[in-house]
């Protein structure tokens, strides 16, 4: 599954309103680039629960889970039990 993928498209149609999101690279701070604020990441958490089927627990949410495309995609890739082949450097210790 392209996790990054699916969360771009989300970002760019809700956060960006269909701009060009040329300049946003997995690794970009959704918060420290002001393309998302405290109240977007509600609104984010709410779509990968939605569309993942997972269950985002108040303890993970930090920037480490959520703030950058790649750090969203290796969240899921964890929650999920499985790697995705789509996130670059996924493999972390833990």
């Amino acid at each position: 599954m392209d996790y990054i993928g699916a969360i771009r498209a989300f970002i760019v149609e809700n956060f960006l309103f269909g701009e060009d999101a040329a300049w946003l690279e997995e690794e970009t701070s959704f918060l420290e680039s002001g393309v998302i604020d405290s109240t977007g990441i509600l609104e984010v958490i709410t779509f990968i629960e939605e569309t993942f089927g997972i269950h985002v627990e108040d303890d993970e949410i930090v920037p480490e889970n959520l703030d950058s495309l790649k750090n969203l995609a290796a969240f899921l890739a964890r929650k999920n039990g499985r790697p995705d082949r789509n996130v670059a450097g996924q493999q972390q210790a833990g």
